[in-house]
Parts: C-alpha cells; sequence; structure tokens
C-alpha cells in the first residue's frame, strides 16, 4: 500500500497523517483500556435518542399534512421554509436555548432528522396511487380504513428511504454535536486527539464512525426487506 510505504520512507510525515500500522496500534490500544468501547456507547445513545424524537416528530408531521389538506396548509409551508435554514447554523441558538450538556446535542440529531422523514413520508403518502383509493373506497372502507390498509402500506417505501437518509444525516449531527462541549463521545476522543496532534486517533474515529453509519445502514436495508416483501422490484442484472 503506498500510504505504508509513503509513511515508512518519512515521505509522510506522521503529523500530516499517521501510518497504517500506527493507526491500527491505536485503535487497539483504544479498545483493549476500554476507551474507544465507552465512548461508542456514549455516541451511539445521542443517536438513538436524536433519531427517536426527530423520527416521532417528523413522521407525525407528514401524517398531518399528508392526510389532511388543511394540515398541508398549516404544516407544510412552514416546514419548508425551516428546512432552508442551515440546521448546523443553529448550534449557537441551541447553545442559549438548551444550556451545553445533553440536550442541544440531541435536537440537533433530532432536527436533521425530521426533516428527512417528513419529507420522504409526506411524498410516500401523496404518491399513494388514486386508483388504490378507489378500489378500497368501492370495498367499503372508511376514511381511517383507507388510511391504514392502503395510505400507509403505500407510503412505507418512501418512509424507509428517509429513514436511510435520517440516520446518515444523524451521524452528520452527530459529529456537529460532539463539537459542543463535549466531555465524553467518539466526537470527543477526536477533539482531545486535535490538540496533541494525534492523527492515529483522528483516523481511528473517522472510521468508528463510518463502521457505525455502515452498520445502521445495513439493519435499515434489512428491515425494509422484511417489511416491503410485498413489492416488485428491479434487482438488477
Amino acid at each position: 500500500m503506498l500510504w505504508q510505504v509513503f509513511s515508512a520512507t518519512g515521505v509522510l510525515d506522521p503529523d500530516v497523517l499517521a501510518s497504517p500500522g500506527t493507526i491500527a496500534r491505536a485503535g487497539a490500544d483504544l479498545m483493549a483500556d476500554g476507551t474507544l468501547p465507552a465512548a461508542m456507547g456514549v455516541s451511539l445513545q445521542r443517536v438513538v435518542v436524536g433519531l427517536l424524537l426527530g423520527g416521532v416528530i417528523g413522521t407525525s408531521l407528514a401524517l398531518v399534512s399528508g392526510l389532511s389538506r388543511l394540515g398541508e396548509d398549516l404544516v407544510d409551508a412552514t416546514v419548508q421554509m425551516l428546512r432552508t435554514v442551515p440546521w448546523v447554523g443553529l448550534i449557537p441558538l441551541f447553545i442559549i436555548w438548551l444550556g451545553i450538556g445533553e440536550a442541544p446535542k440531541v435536537a440537533l440529531i433530532a432536527l436533521g432528522v425530521a426533516f428527512h422523514l417528513y419529507l420522504n413520508v409526506y411524498a410516500g403518502i401523496r404518491g399513494v396511487d388514486a386508483q388504490l383509493i378507489e378500489a378500497g373506497t368501492s370495498l367499503g372502507l372508511g376514511r381511517w380504513g383507507l388510511v391504514r390498509h392502503v395510505v400507509l402500506p403505500g407510503a412505507l417505501p418512501g418512509a424507509m428511504t428517509g429513514l436511510r437518509y435520517s440516520l446518515a444525516t444523524a451521524w452528520l449531527a452527530l459529529v456537529f454535536g460532539e463539537s459542543i462541549n463535549a466531555d465524553a463521545g467518539i466526537g470527543f476522543l477526536m477533539n482531545q486527539a486535535r490538540e496533541f496532534f494525534r492523527t492515529d486517533v483522528i483516523v481511528v474515529c473517522l472510521v468508528v464512525y463510518a463502521f457505525l453509519g455502515l452498520t445502521a445502514d445495513i439493519i435499515v436495508r434489512i428491515l425494509e426487506r422484511l417489511l416491503l416483501q410485498w413489492r416488485p422490484t428491479f434487482t438488477g442484472q
């Protein structure tokens, strides 16, 4: 590997980027002393809480807006306007409103998650085939029967896509959130490593972020296959 060769010959300064071997040893040391597992646990907790909170908010708003024209008039324009505001730029306001503890970190994750889920669930609801609605009505389904048996199953593919986007956004928001006076978590390890120019630890943390994000995406894809077995799709040739 060129990276290892350049590091071993001194072409690549370790202060710029540590060698793969050094990074592997740093990761092993952090795992052995329990530092990395503890940081991963804290970061995972923040993501899960933010994902649940943002998921409830985003899905609820999408249902209100998607299932009712009045709800759309009341909700959609406001959400679309707020969506254009860079949510990372709200960090100073979150600190003023919520302090410097866990609340602003979780709120930042929840905000990013809510917008993605809202857009995809709303689009999924409004994208349900009108002929299916007519068929359900002809079979005697009332309003809530249509919602339960036709609209929500039809919107599920969009919701799962939104969940995948939301997870990616949650990890991105976590990186920014853990820069807010964090005293634990993967971001805290990265900030400490930056102070001491430990590029090996920084790369280890980036790899962990990527691994956790990939693992979450795999879980959602498995869930998608289980919930959407009824939907025939193209799987490649």
